[in-house]
Protein backbone atom coordinates (compact mmCIF):
# COMPACT_ATOMS: atom_id res chain seq x y z
CA UNK A 1 0.00 0.00 0.00
CA UNK A 2 1.18 3.52 -0.79
CA UNK A 3 0.07 6.14 2.05
CA UNK A 4 -1.25 9.32 0.66
CA UNK A 5 1.03 13.00 1.99
CA UNK A 6 -0.88 14.66 4.60
CA UNK A 7 -2.76 17.72 2.54
CA UNK A 8 -5.24 18.66 4.96
CA UNK A 9 -2.39 21.31 6.22
CA UNK A 10 -3.38 20.09 9.61
CA UNK A 11 -0.64 18.04 11.34
CA UNK A 12 -1.79 14.89 12.91
CA UNK A 13 0.27 13.89 16.21
CA UNK A 14 2.80 11.47 16.04
CA UNK A 15 0.82 9.18 18.37
CA UNK A 16 -2.54 9.89 16.24
CA UNK A 17 -0.67 9.14 13.00
CA UNK A 18 1.49 5.73 14.67
CA UNK A 19 -2.12 4.54 15.40
CA UNK A 20 -3.60 5.21 12.34
CA UNK A 21 -0.74 2.87 10.17
CA UNK A 22 -1.44 -0.31 12.47
CA UNK A 23 -2.65 -2.01 9.24
CA UNK A 24 0.06 -0.66 7.32
CA UNK A 25 3.20 -1.62 9.65
CA UNK A 26 1.45 -5.39 9.48
CA UNK A 27 1.72 -5.20 5.72
CA UNK A 28 4.88 -4.26 5.76
CA UNK A 29 6.19 -6.60 8.26
CA UNK A 30 4.56 -9.38 5.95
CA UNK A 31 6.09 -8.55 2.84
CA UNK A 32 9.57 -7.95 4.70
CA UNK A 33 9.00 -12.04 6.34
CA UNK A 34 8.06 -13.44 3.11
CA UNK A 35 11.56 -12.67 1.75
CA UNK A 36 14.57 -15.11 3.62
CA UNK A 37 17.31 -13.30 4.05
CA UNK A 38 19.60 -16.22 5.18
CA UNK A 39 23.10 -15.38 4.98
CA UNK A 40 25.70 -18.24 3.57
CA UNK A 41 26.58 -19.27 7.42
CA UNK A 42 23.01 -20.58 7.22
CA UNK A 43 22.65 -21.95 4.02
CA UNK A 44 20.62 -19.16 2.18
CA UNK A 45 21.98 -16.41 -0.48
CA UNK A 46 21.72 -12.86 1.55
CA UNK A 47 19.69 -9.97 1.26
CA UNK A 48 19.30 -9.20 -2.10
CA UNK A 49 15.32 -9.92 -2.50
CA UNK A 50 14.46 -8.64 0.41
CA UNK A 51 16.16 -5.48 0.17
CA UNK A 52 14.65 -4.83 -3.53
CA UNK A 53 11.31 -5.15 -2.10
CA UNK A 54 12.35 -2.63 0.83
CA UNK A 55 13.73 -0.10 -1.49
CA UNK A 56 10.79 -0.37 -3.98
CA UNK A 57 9.07 0.03 -0.69
CA UNK A 58 10.41 3.18 0.63
CA UNK A 59 10.91 4.85 -3.42
CA UNK A 60 6.94 4.20 -3.66
CA UNK A 61 6.26 6.19 -0.01
CA UNK A 62 8.11 9.42 -0.45
CA UNK A 63 11.60 8.15 0.43
CA UNK A 64 13.74 10.17 -2.08
CA UNK A 65 17.10 10.36 -1.15
CA UNK A 66 18.05 6.59 -0.82
CA UNK A 67 21.70 5.19 -1.52
CA UNK A 68 22.50 1.25 -2.19
CA UNK A 69 25.68 -0.01 -0.75
CA UNK A 70 27.35 -3.56 -2.21
CA UNK A 71 29.46 -5.57 -0.26
CA UNK A 72 31.12 -8.05 -2.35
CA UNK A 73 30.25 -11.92 -1.81
CA UNK A 74 30.83 -14.32 -4.51
CA UNK A 75 29.37 -16.57 -1.88
CA UNK A 76 26.21 -15.04 -3.16
CA UNK A 77 23.98 -15.55 -6.20
CA UNK A 78 24.34 -11.77 -6.84
CA UNK A 79 27.49 -11.69 -5.86
CA UNK A 80 27.27 -9.00 -3.36
CA UNK A 81 25.43 -7.77 -0.16
CA UNK A 82 23.66 -4.75 -0.42
CA UNK A 83 22.88 -2.05 2.62
CA UNK A 84 20.54 0.57 2.43
CA UNK A 85 20.76 4.54 3.70
CA UNK A 86 18.16 6.57 3.65
CA UNK A 87 18.06 10.10 3.83
CA UNK A 88 15.75 12.45 5.59
CA UNK A 89 17.06 15.85 5.26
CA UNK A 90 16.95 17.78 8.44
CA UNK A 91 17.31 22.00 9.44
CA UNK A 92 20.89 21.38 10.99
CA UNK A 93 23.09 19.08 8.92
CA UNK A 94 26.13 19.36 11.07
CA UNK A 95 25.07 16.34 13.59
CA UNK A 96 23.60 13.35 11.55
CA UNK A 97 21.02 11.30 13.76
CA UNK A 98 21.30 7.47 12.74
CA UNK A 99 19.03 4.48 13.12
CA UNK A 100 20.68 1.41 12.28
CA UNK A 101 18.47 -2.00 11.58
CA UNK A 102 19.47 -5.20 9.71
CA UNK A 103 17.57 -6.48 7.37
CA UNK A 104 19.22 -10.52 7.20
CA UNK A 105 18.06 -12.75 9.84
CA UNK A 106 18.61 -16.62 11.44
CA UNK A 107 17.43 -19.71 9.62
CA UNK A 108 14.21 -21.12 11.14
CA UNK A 109 15.74 -24.04 13.47
CA UNK A 110 13.61 -27.32 13.88
CA UNK A 111 10.15 -26.23 11.78
CA UNK A 112 8.16 -28.92 14.00
CA UNK A 113 8.82 -26.27 16.80
CA UNK A 114 7.04 -24.12 14.80
CA UNK A 115 2.98 -23.08 15.22
CA UNK A 116 2.76 -21.51 11.51
CA UNK A 117 4.81 -20.94 8.21
CA UNK A 118 7.72 -19.24 9.81
CA UNK A 119 7.83 -17.05 6.70
CA UNK A 120 3.70 -16.81 6.05
CA UNK A 121 3.30 -13.92 8.56
CA UNK A 122 0.51 -14.29 11.10
CA UNK A 123 -1.15 -11.81 13.22
CA UNK A 124 -3.32 -12.49 16.28
CA UNK A 125 -3.82 -10.86 19.70
CA UNK A 126 -1.85 -8.02 18.88
CA UNK A 127 1.24 -9.74 17.67
CA UNK A 128 2.76 -10.76 14.33
CA UNK A 129 4.26 -14.44 14.16
CA UNK A 130 7.33 -15.32 11.91
CA UNK A 131 10.91 -15.48 11.76
CA UNK A 132 12.26 -12.22 11.36
CA UNK A 133 9.43 -10.26 12.86
CA UNK A 134 11.38 -8.55 15.48
CA UNK A 135 14.64 -9.18 15.02
CA UNK A 136 15.07 -7.10 13.88
CA UNK A 137 12.08 -5.93 11.31
CA UNK A 138 10.90 -4.40 14.48
CA UNK A 139 13.43 -1.92 14.40
CA UNK A 140 13.23 -1.68 10.83
CA UNK A 141 9.90 -1.06 10.97
CA UNK A 142 9.80 1.78 13.70
CA UNK A 143 12.82 3.77 12.27
CA UNK A 144 10.22 3.57 8.91
CA UNK A 145 7.48 4.78 10.14
CA UNK A 146 8.71 7.35 12.59
CA UNK A 147 10.34 9.12 9.36
CA UNK A 148 7.55 8.31 6.93
CA UNK A 149 5.46 10.71 10.01
CA UNK A 150 8.07 13.30 9.19
CA UNK A 151 8.02 12.26 5.60
CA UNK A 152 4.11 12.45 5.04
CA UNK A 153 3.18 15.49 7.49
CA UNK A 154 6.03 17.74 5.52
CA UNK A 155 7.69 18.35 8.51
CA UNK A 156 11.61 18.86 9.25
CA UNK A 157 13.66 17.04 11.54
CA UNK A 158 15.98 18.81 13.91
CA UNK A 159 19.10 16.99 12.65
CA UNK A 160 19.33 15.16 9.30
CA UNK A 161 18.22 11.43 10.07
CA UNK A 162 19.91 8.33 8.58
CA UNK A 163 18.07 5.24 8.14
CA UNK A 164 20.65 2.69 7.87
CA UNK A 165 19.16 -0.91 6.70
CA UNK A 166 22.39 -3.35 6.82
CA UNK A 167 23.23 -7.03 5.60
CA UNK A 168 25.26 -9.03 7.71
CA UNK A 169 24.55 -8.53 10.86
CA UNK A 170 23.71 -12.11 12.05
CA UNK A 171 27.33 -13.43 10.98
CA UNK A 172 29.76 -10.88 12.27
CA UNK A 173 28.65 -7.83 10.30
CA UNK A 174 31.53 -8.23 7.83
CA UNK A 175 29.22 -7.69 5.14
CA UNK A 176 27.32 -4.65 6.82
CA UNK A 177 28.64 -2.58 9.25
CA UNK A 178 32.24 -3.33 9.42
CA UNK A 179 32.24 -3.11 5.53
CA UNK A 180 30.56 0.23 5.88
CA UNK A 181 32.51 1.77 8.17
CA UNK A 182 35.99 0.35 6.31
CA UNK A 183 34.84 1.28 2.95
CA UNK A 184 32.54 4.73 3.01
CA UNK A 185 33.04 7.72 4.66
CA UNK A 186 29.19 7.63 6.25
CA UNK A 187 29.64 8.30 9.42
CA UNK A 188 31.00 11.68 11.07
CA UNK A 189 32.55 11.27 14.46
CA UNK A 190 30.13 13.74 16.11
CA UNK A 191 27.28 11.65 15.10
CA UNK A 192 24.11 9.91 16.99
CA UNK A 193 23.36 6.16 16.35
CA UNK A 194 20.80 4.65 17.82
CA UNK A 195 20.50 0.55 17.11
CA UNK A 196 16.74 -0.88 17.88
CA UNK A 197 18.20 -4.32 18.31
CA UNK A 198 18.07 -5.00 21.84
CA UNK A 199 16.18 -4.04 24.68
CA UNK A 200 13.30 -5.21 27.79
CA UNK A 201 9.72 -5.24 27.24
CA UNK A 202 9.38 -1.66 29.35
CA UNK A 203 11.85 -0.22 26.68
CA UNK A 204 13.45 1.21 29.72
CA UNK A 205 17.20 -0.29 29.37
CA UNK A 206 19.64 1.60 27.43
CA UNK A 207 22.79 -0.38 26.14
CA UNK A 208 25.86 1.50 26.31
CA UNK A 209 28.92 -0.66 26.67
CA UNK A 210 29.80 -4.72 25.93
CA UNK A 211 32.24 -6.88 27.41
CA UNK A 212 35.19 -7.87 25.50
CA UNK A 213 34.76 -10.94 23.59
CA UNK A 214 37.33 -14.00 22.99
CA UNK A 215 36.70 -16.62 21.41
CA UNK A 216 39.37 -19.45 21.70
CA UNK A 217 39.89 -22.41 19.24
CA UNK A 218 42.29 -24.96 20.49
CA UNK A 219 44.31 -27.78 19.07
CA UNK A 220 45.98 -30.61 21.59
CA UNK A 221 48.19 -32.82 20.16
CA UNK A 222 49.87 -35.78 22.27
CA UNK A 223 50.28 -39.55 21.51
CA UNK A 224 48.00 -41.75 20.48
CA UNK A 225 48.33 -45.15 21.94
CA UNK A 226 46.17 -48.53 23.57
CA UNK A 227 43.91 -47.58 26.72
CA UNK A 228 45.81 -50.17 28.72
CA UNK A 229 49.18 -48.52 27.46
CA UNK A 230 49.12 -44.72 28.73
CA UNK A 231 52.84 -44.74 29.92
CA UNK A 232 53.48 -44.85 25.48
CA UNK A 233 51.40 -42.23 24.82
CA UNK A 234 50.71 -38.57 25.64
CA UNK A 235 46.86 -38.15 26.54
CA UNK A 236 45.30 -34.86 24.56
CA UNK A 237 42.22 -35.70 26.25
CA UNK A 238 43.64 -35.65 29.30
CA UNK A 239 46.15 -32.50 28.80
CA UNK A 240 42.77 -30.64 27.32
CA UNK A 241 41.03 -31.18 30.37
CA UNK A 242 43.31 -29.91 32.93
CA UNK A 243 44.08 -26.74 30.26
CA UNK A 244 40.11 -26.42 30.33
CA UNK A 245 40.14 -26.30 34.14
CA UNK A 246 43.34 -23.55 34.08
CA UNK A 247 41.46 -21.45 31.39
CA UNK A 248 38.12 -21.38 33.37
CA UNK A 249 40.04 -20.29 36.86
CA UNK A 250 41.45 -16.92 34.84
CA UNK A 251 38.16 -15.83 35.83
CA UNK A 252 40.27 -15.71 39.74
CA UNK A 253 42.72 -13.55 38.28
CA UNK A 254 40.58 -11.23 36.09
CA UNK A 255 38.26 -10.72 39.09
CA UNK A 256 36.60 -7.42 39.31
CA UNK A 257 33.00 -7.15 39.17
CA UNK A 258 30.76 -4.18 37.20
CA UNK A 259 27.52 -3.65 38.15
CA UNK A 260 26.36 -2.64 34.67
CA UNK A 261 26.50 -5.90 34.00
CA UNK A 262 25.00 -9.41 34.58
CA UNK A 263 26.77 -11.33 35.75
CA UNK A 264 29.05 -8.56 37.20
CA UNK A 265 32.17 -10.40 36.11
CA UNK A 266 33.93 -11.76 33.37
CA UNK A 267 33.45 -15.42 31.92
CA UNK A 268 35.78 -17.87 30.90
CA UNK A 269 33.68 -20.82 29.80
CA UNK A 270 34.35 -23.91 27.96
CA UNK A 271 31.59 -25.08 25.14
CA UNK A 272 32.26 -26.89 21.80
CA UNK A 273 34.53 -30.21 22.07
CA UNK A 274 35.33 -32.35 18.93
CA UNK A 275 35.24 -35.70 18.40
CA UNK A 276 38.33 -37.46 19.03
CA UNK A 277 38.90 -41.34 18.73
CA UNK A 278 36.26 -44.04 17.51
CA UNK A 279 36.99 -46.08 20.28
CA UNK A 280 36.47 -46.19 24.34
CA UNK A 281 40.09 -48.69 24.30
CA UNK A 282 42.29 -45.57 22.38
CA UNK A 283 43.95 -43.23 24.34
CA UNK A 284 43.84 -39.71 22.28
CA UNK A 285 46.50 -38.24 20.49
CA UNK A 286 44.93 -35.00 19.57
CA UNK A 287 41.88 -32.88 21.51
CA UNK A 288 40.15 -30.02 19.89
CA UNK A 289 37.93 -27.62 22.14
CA UNK A 290 36.61 -24.33 22.36
CA UNK A 291 36.65 -21.71 24.98
CA UNK A 292 33.49 -18.24 24.93
CA UNK A 293 35.33 -15.53 27.24
CA UNK A 294 33.42 -12.85 27.96
CA UNK A 295 35.96 -10.20 29.44
CA UNK A 296 34.71 -7.05 31.18
CA UNK A 297 36.27 -4.14 29.41
CA UNK A 298 38.59 -2.83 32.27
CA UNK A 299 40.82 -5.68 30.61
CA UNK A 300 42.95 -5.70 27.57
CA UNK A 301 42.51 -8.89 25.50
CA UNK A 302 46.73 -8.52 24.85
CA UNK A 303 46.77 -8.81 28.94
CA UNK A 304 44.06 -11.83 28.63
CA UNK A 305 45.93 -13.35 26.37
CA UNK A 306 49.38 -13.55 27.70
CA UNK A 307 47.65 -15.28 30.81
CA UNK A 308 46.22 -17.88 28.30
CA UNK A 309 49.56 -18.38 27.13
CA UNK A 310 51.40 -18.78 30.16
CA UNK A 311 48.48 -21.97 30.88
CA UNK A 312 49.29 -23.39 27.82
CA UNK A 313 52.98 -23.10 28.79
CA UNK A 314 52.27 -25.04 31.71
CA UNK A 315 50.27 -27.67 30.88
CA UNK A 316 52.64 -28.62 27.91
CA UNK A 317 55.13 -28.96 29.93
CA UNK A 318 53.13 -31.43 32.39
CA UNK A 319 51.63 -33.31 29.88
CA UNK A 320 54.50 -33.61 27.06
CA UNK A 321 51.89 -32.37 24.77
CA UNK A 322 52.02 -29.42 21.86
CA UNK A 323 49.03 -27.05 22.14
CA UNK A 324 48.37 -24.14 19.24
CA UNK A 325 45.05 -22.30 19.73
CA UNK A 326 43.47 -19.71 17.25
CA UNK A 327 40.41 -17.01 18.03
CA UNK A 328 37.53 -17.51 15.91
CA UNK A 329 36.07 -13.84 17.25
CA UNK A 330 38.19 -11.07 19.02
CA UNK A 331 36.88 -7.44 19.99
CA UNK A 332 36.75 -4.85 22.33
CA UNK A 333 35.62 -1.73 22.32
CA UNK A 334 35.47 1.15 25.14
CA UNK A 335 32.17 2.22 26.74
CA UNK A 336 29.42 5.00 24.97
CA UNK A 337 29.65 7.65 28.23
CA UNK A 338 25.91 7.93 30.00
CA UNK A 339 26.71 11.46 29.77
CA UNK A 340 27.34 11.31 26.17
CA UNK A 341 24.90 13.59 23.36
CA UNK A 342 23.53 9.92 22.32
CA UNK A 343 22.92 8.60 25.79
CA UNK A 344 20.99 11.52 26.99
CA UNK A 345 18.99 12.23 23.92
CA UNK A 346 17.52 8.71 24.10
CA UNK A 347 17.37 8.97 27.81
CA UNK A 348 15.15 12.02 27.59
CA UNK A 349 12.79 10.70 24.57
CA UNK A 350 12.10 7.40 27.17
CA UNK A 351 10.94 9.75 30.12
CA UNK A 352 9.15 12.67 27.60
CA UNK A 353 6.97 9.88 25.63
CA UNK A 354 6.73 6.86 27.95
CA UNK A 355 7.08 8.53 31.73
CA UNK A 356 10.17 5.90 32.56
CA UNK A 357 13.29 6.59 33.68
CA UNK A 358 15.85 4.71 31.65
CA UNK A 359 18.61 2.11 32.60
CA UNK A 360 21.72 2.30 31.40
CA UNK A 361 23.56 -1.15 31.35
CA UNK A 362 26.46 -3.51 29.57
CA UNK A 363 25.86 -7.13 27.56
CA UNK A 364 27.93 -10.11 27.57
CA UNK A 365 26.75 -10.21 23.90
CA UNK A 366 27.97 -8.43 20.52
CA UNK A 367 26.39 -5.86 18.84
CA UNK A 368 27.76 -3.69 15.50
CA UNK A 369 28.02 -0.83 18.35
CA UNK A 370 31.30 -2.19 19.12
CA UNK A 371 32.41 -1.47 15.84
CA UNK A 372 31.13 2.22 16.33
CA UNK A 373 32.45 2.61 19.07
CA UNK A 374 36.07 1.45 18.09
CA UNK A 375 35.82 3.94 15.72
CA UNK A 376 35.00 6.55 18.44
CA UNK A 377 31.87 6.80 17.32
CA UNK A 378 28.97 6.69 20.30
CA UNK A 379 26.13 4.55 19.44
CA UNK A 380 23.13 2.62 22.21
CA UNK A 381 21.39 -0.17 21.74
CA UNK A 382 17.94 0.09 22.94
CA UNK A 383 14.15 -1.44 21.94
CA UNK A 384 11.02 -2.21 23.64
CA UNK A 385 10.24 -6.12 23.47
CA UNK A 386 9.98 -9.51 25.07
CA UNK A 387 13.60 -10.90 23.11
CA UNK A 388 12.01 -13.62 20.94
CA UNK A 389 15.90 -13.26 18.98
CA UNK A 390 16.47 -16.97 17.16
CA UNK A 391 13.13 -18.48 19.06
CA UNK A 392 11.19 -20.71 17.32
CA UNK A 393 7.59 -18.85 17.22
CA UNK A 394 9.18 -15.30 16.99
CA UNK A 395 7.04 -12.38 17.54
CA UNK A 396 6.46 -8.80 17.80
CA UNK A 397 4.06 -6.65 19.72
CA UNK A 398 3.05 -4.48 17.21
CA UNK A 399 2.64 -2.09 20.23
CA UNK A 400 5.81 -2.16 21.31
CA UNK A 401 6.85 -1.55 17.37
CA UNK A 402 4.25 1.45 18.07
CA UNK A 403 5.99 2.63 20.64
CA UNK A 404 9.93 2.44 20.02
CA UNK A 405 8.45 4.84 16.52
CA UNK A 406 6.92 7.20 19.04
CA UNK A 407 10.40 7.53 20.56
CA UNK A 408 12.20 7.84 17.63
CA UNK A 409 9.76 10.54 16.64
CA UNK A 410 10.72 12.60 19.82
CA UNK A 411 14.56 12.40 19.12
CA UNK A 412 14.31 13.39 15.76
CA UNK A 413 12.45 16.49 16.61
Amino acid sequence: MIYEKNLTGKNMNPKEFLDSQKKNIVELQTMLTSHKAIAPEGGGDGEKEKCDALESWLKANGFTNIERFEAPDNRVSSGSRPSLVVTIPGVDDSRRIWVMAHMDVVPTGDLSLWNTDPWTLVEKDGKVFGRGVEDNQQGLCSAAFAALYYIKNGIKPGNTVKLLFVADEENGSEYGAIWLINNTNLFNKNDLVFIPDGGDSEGRTIEIAEKNLLWLSIHVMGKQTHGSRPDNGANACLAGCALSLKLHNLEKVFDKKDSLFEPDYSTFQPTKREKNVDSINIIPGEDRFCFDCRILPCYKLDDVLAQVEKCIDEVQKEFGVKIEYTTPQRSESPATSVDSPVAQKLAAAIRAVHSLEPKFIGIGGGTVGAELRRKGIDAVVWSTLDDQAHEPNEYCIIDNLIKDALTLVEIFK
